[in-house]
């Protein structure tokens, strides 16, 4: 690519969470002279080999994050990353352990933050380098709840009101106990009684005793929400109950309370944005989506029935701290009564507004993604030291080319791979040409943008946005 004209690779994880909000990114970029490639991450990673040199925007930097760092790194690509778990995130001792890894966060150029909070809790890690700029800029997933750019989910939100009337959403967070696959709960089953458990993926980075502690816990409130999903439908017969589990979740166990019920839908469909609009109200405890509702205005309640401040201050505060909290069934009737009469709205009061300024940066003024294309500009024209197209260096990423490909391949066929097809497919579904085509326009049209893009397949799962 020409300094005129530098590329981002964009990696999207969960689609429903992240790629509407990493269009927007894409688009803002595209305005300003980038090409983006936005697509799957797993695709993304296993081909890195293939894309000239970019600056790639990582979600995370954990141990997992290491080993393709520096295979990116060897083929030019400078990294920038956020973390998406930064927001509501784990005590910093356990955060530190399970989200970053003391090397890969040096191989990072760039660090975006969602508000102070962040900056402050990077700031604490004993491994991050002493000059690494760290910038308050927000995040592209907080630019959809803004005023100005929300409306993009107007029509969305008007036809789920079509379809399900007036709904009470009930967001779930229980994939560390109710996982897609059993292997990414904190804790893998035991084949016989009285055999100690082995870690299962969500326990990365935590002790033992941490990871029980929060298994406990939080298997006692999946158990309360269980019951209250049926409680909810016989206590307010003029409403549908909408589920939305958590992207990582099985959803089978709500699909069976549903069948029992009349009015109750298991649904994750699209961002959680437009069912927000839609909603009444949201029920949870201690889920991030509670602080979208606050930002959007929609009250929430966070449903507490079962208690452990540990965690719950701990890991939870930013959620239930802006969330009406109701601590047994009785509690959350009167308090959601009162919301669904309009005698109710968001907590109110000082430390409210405090907590989200804390955590939450760029609500007003530039978007979060335009600061974060300012400091993009800012590397596009430093040269990667990596460059070189000596002898050693071509025969170097020939091997790491083809080790990729077998890396792909086996990893593929591992059991309990994130990497198998069909959890892939749970993740990332694949999406029309047409479809990621309307969803750029309707974003250039929000933000006033004139110039026509050009938007095309890279691959089933990834597509290419410049101006």
């Amino acid at each position: 690519m020409s300094a005129l004209n530098p590329l981002l690779l964009i990696p999207v994880e969960n689609q429903v969470r992240e790629l509407d909000p990493k269009l927007l990114l894409a688009c803002v970029a595209a305005q300003r002279g980038f090409a983006s490639i936005i697509g799957s991450r797993r695709e993304m990673e296993f081909n890195i080999d293939s894309f000239p040199s970019a600056i790639y925007l990582s979600k995370s930097m954990t141990i997992r994050s290491l080993l393709f760092f520096r295979i990116a790194r060897c083929f030019g690509h400078k990294i920038v990353a956020w973390d998406e778990e930064a927001l509501v995130h784990l005590p910093p001792k356990t955060y530190f352990s399970r989200r970053l890894n003391a090397s890969a966060i040096k191989l990072v150029l760039n660090l975006f933050a969602w508000g102070q909070d962040n900056v402050d809790l990077w700031r604490q890690y004993p491994h991050t380098p002493k000059d690494m700029p760290i910038h308050a800029v927000g995040n592209p997933r907080s630019d959809m709840l803004r005023s100005e750019i929300r409306t993009y989910y107007e029509k969305d939100a008007e036809a789920l009101r079509r379809t399900y009337g007036d709904f009470i959403l009930v967001n779930t967070n229980f994939n560390h106990v109710n996982a897609f696959g059993s292997d990414i709960n904190l804790f893998m089953p035991v084949k016989n009684p009285g055999e100690k458990a082995r870690f299962g993926r969500a326990a990365r980075g935590m002790s033992r005793e941490y990871a029980r502690g929060l298994w406990e816990h939080k298997h006692a409130v999946f158990s309360h929400f269980k019951d209250l999903v049926p409680a909810l439908e016989q206590a307010f017969p003029e409403h549908t109950i909408v589920v939305r589990p958590h992207p990582t979740e099985n959803h089978q166990v709500y699909d069976d309370i549903a069948a029992r019920c009349r009015r109750v839908q298991v649904i994750n469909e699209g961002n959680v944005v437009p069912w927000l609009m839609a909603a009444k109200a949201l029920i949870h405890n201690g889920c991030t989506t509670a602080v979208e509702a606050y930002v959007l205005n929609v009250p929430a309640i966070s449903y507490r029935a079962s208690i452990n401040e540990d965690y719950d201050d701990g890991f939870y505060r930013l959620p239930n701290g802006l969330s009406h909290q109701c601590f047994d069934f009785e509690e959350l009737k009167q308090t959601l009564g009162k919301i669904l009469a309009g005698e109710l709205g968001i907590p109110a009061g000082a430390e409210c507004q405090s907590l989200i300024d804390r955590y939450l940066e760029a609500q007003d003024g530039p978007l979060a993604c335009e600061r974060m294309v300012s400091v993009l500009e800012t590397m596009a024209n430093i040269q990667s030291g990596s460059e070189g197209q000596s002898f050693s260096i071509g025969l170097q990423r020939w091997f790491l080319a083809k080790g990729l490909n077998v890396a792909r391949h086996v990893k593929t066929r591992l059991p309990g791979s994130h990497n198998k097809p069909e959890y892939q497919l749970h993740r990332y579904p694949e999406l029309s040409l047409d479809d990621v085509r309307n969803r750029m326009a309707r974003f250039q049209e929000l933000l006033g943008y004139k110039k026509d893009f050009r938007i095309e397949l890279v691959s089933n799962l990834m597509f290419r946005v410049e101006a």
